[in-house]
């Protein structure tokens, strides 16, 4: 069976989750063409190990999203930023090629996001959500298809030190608990852009950015994130809990989702 050809875009800890599934054998019907970073250094130092294990150079090292998408892959996984995410999409899409991103984000923007789904359409690719570092996307959908005006909620709790480089950081909050943002799920994003994409994920599984009630909290000494996403309708009252101590969980359904493209059987 012929491979299918991929490449990376964000060279971090998530993307070498990524390679290093690869390398491991957890992607067996892929080829990993080349990645691509903002630092050269560490998309050199993610080529130069697949090439290492592959035994071969077969893994580039690109300069940029155009010459990436020249090397025709069939889907480019993104674990960089809403600004990469928003960078490659359409020249990608308008390529024909597919896309599986964690920086959902980006599609707070509706005009964007709209724009989007037309070229993905119009040059038969796909856009894949990765749900990063929550979970329970079939069951949003499930229960938004079922209609009786769903309502759907997320409470984020997060340590301080993640927050000091967002605008409602200061000092206090080491020592006190505190609600630091109160709004929607597009407001959210734009006061966190590398925080809470999985707020516009779980938004648009369901009731879309600006209808999803987000409530962020800063908790003294708490390590990782808890994300609860709550669902209702007039029939169904789901939760869904996820904690997770590290970002591991986001690359891991990177992999999750690569499995699932080219698997006779997807959950």
């Amino acid at each position: 069976m012929t491979k299918k050809k991929f490449a990376i875009v964000g060279c971090g800890k998530l993307g070498e989750i990524v390679v290093n599934g690869y390398i491991n054998g957890l992607l067996n019907d892929y080829q990993l063409i080349g990645v691509f970073s903002r630092t050269e250094k560490s998309a050199k130092r993610l080529a130069e190990k697949v090439n290492d294990v592959k035994n071969d150079d077969d893994c580039l090292v690109f300069e940029s999203i155009d010459e990436m998408i020249y090397h025709k892959p069939e889907i480019i996984v993104e674990t960089a930023s809403i600004q990469a995410m928003r960078d490659l999409t359409i020249p990608a899409l308008s390529n024909g090629v597919s896309i599986v991103t964690l920086s959902i984000g980006v599609f707070a923007d509706e005009n964007f996001y709209k724009e989007a789904i037309d070229s993905a359409r119009e040059n038969n690719a796909k856009i894949y959500f990765a749900s990063g570092a929550i979970g329970g996307l079939d069951v949003l959908q499930t229960v938004t298809l079922m209609g009786g005006n769903p309502t759907v909620t997320f409470r984020t709790e997060k340590g301080p030190n993640s927050l000091k480089d967002s605008p409602v950081y200061d000092e206090k909050l080491h020592q006190e608990s505190r609600e630091v943002f109160k709004g929607n799920a597009k407001e959210a994003i734009s006061f966190f852009p590398t925080k809470v994409n999985v707020s516009v994920c779980a938004s648009l599984a369901s009731v879309l950015p600006e209808n999803m009630a987000v409530s962020i909290n800063s908790i003294p000494n708490f390590i990782g994130d808890d994300h609860r996403i709550e669902i209702k309708n007039d029939q169904v009252n789901a939760v869904i809990d996820v904690y997770s101590k590290t970002a591991e969980i986001a690359g891991w359904s990177i992999i999750r989702v690569l499995q699932n493209i080219v698997s006779p059987i997807v959950f």
